[in-house]
């Protein structure tokens, strides 16, 4: 598949104890992307995602928007080419603390 790409993305905002992990996994694996989604330290989510620019791009859409509780003040995007291979592989995941 030469059009995948995989993306980095920090959520911040109102996005932990708001089920806005698993909302993202379902999300994600709607529109047919690999990887995972988990808390950080800090209060944000992280997400790394692979998948075609069309996908990314819905993803990131979303991710604006985050579960029905959640309340979203940013989502920074950049390119995940040195993420371990492992986030990408077996679908996508939530990662629990």
């Amino acid at each position: 598949m030469s059009d995948l790409m995989c993306q980095h993305f920090l959520v911040s905002g109102k996005v932990q104890g708001v089920f806005f992990r698993a909302c993202t996994a379902d999300k994600a694996t709607e529109i047919g992307l690999t990887g995972i989604v988990r808390n950080l330290c800090d209060g944000r989510v992280e997400i790394y995602a692979a998948g075609s620019a069309q996908q990314l791009s819905v993803l990131n859409d979303w991710l604006y928007q985050g579960s029905p509780a959640s309340e979203v003040t940013g989502v920074l995007c950049a390119p995940a080419g040195d993420a371990d291979s492992k986030f990408f592989a077996n679908g996508f995941r939530v990662l629990r603390d």
